[in-house]
């Protein structure tokens, strides 16, 4: 199909319309707290039924740009990121938005977004094929080193004790485990009920761990002699905006490195723009001139999360589209939607269906394109949340952290989870213990037990075998290296430990 033709399509008025809206209803939803983009996708399903396979796929592609980005709104204004990858780097915009500046960050978590997605869709649409077979290189070796590194990335960015980190990461860990074993099809520490069967969602962990917590430290706020918590100084719109791209302009390196990186793990299938996050967050660290402030309120790894996040979005379609295996959670829905229009992903899709498939691209730009207004939209409502008194503003987010954990798993038994992982959460703040390790411990924890029993298998317990391939080798002394470096910097603490430490449970 001739590039006019495309052009011609992209600009139906219907398709530009639905794009609009889902971009919006995207980052409504997923600015609630407990409403994930891979949530508004699923109930954004049974309306596709009544559209054709173009618009379909763009509202799905539009709902997914948005709701990615929608997970920084709560995680700065409430300290409850919306999606796992927010809680990479919610210690430093909830801190930079309780400092005067929450629409500041916010449009700084737009931008990179922005940025990072329109570095996705030009991936995508050159270097598809090229991706595609880049992650057909990619077996159960590669994706435990990887998710390895995601894990050890967390500990290493951390700037609470090592000792601690690790503790949260083991919690973390621990909760992954609960449910059916990969390896031999028994359950474990599910205490006779079904319910533990499939193991903890981590959006219910994330709801209880991030949620709850955080009423339980509402509570203990000190409050004005009103008798209401004192709250947070909201700047100008237009000094935010301005604010905001000359942070952007500062900090280009980051989006150009954080883009491409997105790409390339959002093509991994399982991995997602949750490890794309971290390890971009981890690089930026490691390769700032300011270390010492991430965590405690620094731009820098907000950018390169926030790109590295979009960017993932449009790279985890490749696998998708060239070899029909979900990158993701959402991909996953978006194929079942391209099946039952009578579409089937493969590596001749490009021949079969190309004016579908480059439209798809041309969907991608324009929802991102449209987010810069959406998402500015969603900014100003969710700010304006923050007049609210909090007597009334956490029992509505108790609530709706309460609803959405219940629609994920359909059942009583995930509030009961929710308000578990909330006290073991709230617990862990008293003690000084950092909440983030933990959740990526639960998210990553199922898929590096899968790839590490695959693994061991295939090799009749050759743990050699880990090194055997190259990509394999690369990570994996990479991840070996990090270990080293954590265990020296918790020897180093040990021997001379600081004069003064101030740790946040949300420092990640």
């Amino acid at each position: 199909m001739e590039f006019y033709d495309i052009l011609v399509r992209l600009m139906d008025p219907s398709l530009l319309l639905t794009i609009l809206i889902c971009t919006l209803y995207g980052a409504m939803v997923g600015a609630l707290p407990g409403l994930s983009a891979t949530m508004a996708v699923a109930l954004l399903v049974p309306f596709t039924f009544f559209m054709d396979p173009v618009t379909a796929i763009a509202a799905i592609v539009a709902t997914t740009s948005t709701g990615i980005f929608a997970g920084d709104i709560s995680g700065a204004l409430l300290r409850i990121p919306g999606t796992p990858a927010s809680a990479a780097y919610v210690a430093d915009s909830s801190t930079i938005a309780h400092n005067g500046r929450p629409r500041t960050i916010l449009f700084v978590s737009l931008f990179s977004g922005v940025c990072g997605g329109i570095i996705g869709v030009i991936a995508l649409s050159l270097a598809t094929p090229m991706l595609a077979r880049f992650a057909t290189n990619f077996s159960s070796d590669e994706m435990f080193w990887l998710a390895a590194l995601g894990l050890s990335c967390a500990v290493f960015v951390a700037s609470a004790p090592p000792a601690k980190t690790f503790a949260s990461l083991f919690i973390g860990l621990a909760i992954a485990t609960v449910g059916i074993d990969v390896a031999v099809g028994m359950p474990r520490y599910t205490f006779g009920l079904y319910d533990l069967y499939d193991g903890v969602d981590f959006i219910s962990a994330m709801i209880g761990f991030f949620a709850l917590t955080e009423l339980f430290r509402a509570a203990l706020v000190r409050r004005n002699p009103a008798g209401e918590p004192i709250p947070l100084r909201m700047e100008p719109l237009w000094t935010a905006i301005k604010n905001a791209l000359g942070i952007i302009r500062t900090r280009w390196a980051a989006v150009v490195r954080s883009g491409p990186l997105g790409v390339l793990i959002g093509v991994l299938p399982g991995a997602g723009s949750d490890v794309a996050a971290w390890i971009a967050y981890a690089l930026s660290r490691r390769f700032s001139r300011t270390p010492e402030k991430f965590g405690h309120g620094h731009d820098e790894g907000i950018v390169a999360g926030g790109a590295s996040n979009n960017a993932a979005v449009s790279g985890a379609w490749t696998p998708a589209l060239v070899f029909g295996i979900p990158g993701d959670s959402v991909t996953a829905i978006a194929i079942g939607v391209l099946m039952m229009k009578g579409l089937t992903p493969g590596p001749d899709i490009f021949e079969r269906s190309g004016e579908i498939v480059y439209t798809l691209f041309g969907a991608f730009l324009i929802a991102n394109i449209f987010m810069i207004f959406t998402g500015a939209l969603a900014i100003l409502l969710a700010s304006q949340l923050l007049r609210m008194p909090k007597s009334l503003l956490m029992p509505l987010v108790l609530a709706l952290s309460l609803i959405g954990g219940f629609a994920v798993m359909n059942t009583v038994f995930s509030i009961w989870i929710i308000i578990a992982l909330g006290i073991l959460g709230f617990l862990m703040i008293l003690g000084g213990i950092p909440i983030a390790p933990a959740i990526l411990g639960v998210v990553l924890g199922k898929t590096l037990e899968q790839n590490f029993m695959t693994s061991m298998i295939k090799a009749q317990g050759d743990f050699t075998q880990f090194f055997s391939r190259d990509i394999a080798m690369v990570l994996g002394l990479a991840t070996i290296l990090i270990w080293g470096l954590c265990l020296y910097r918790a020897v180093r603490t040990i021997i001379a430990p600081p004069q003064q430490v101030n740790h946040k449970g949300y420092e990640a």
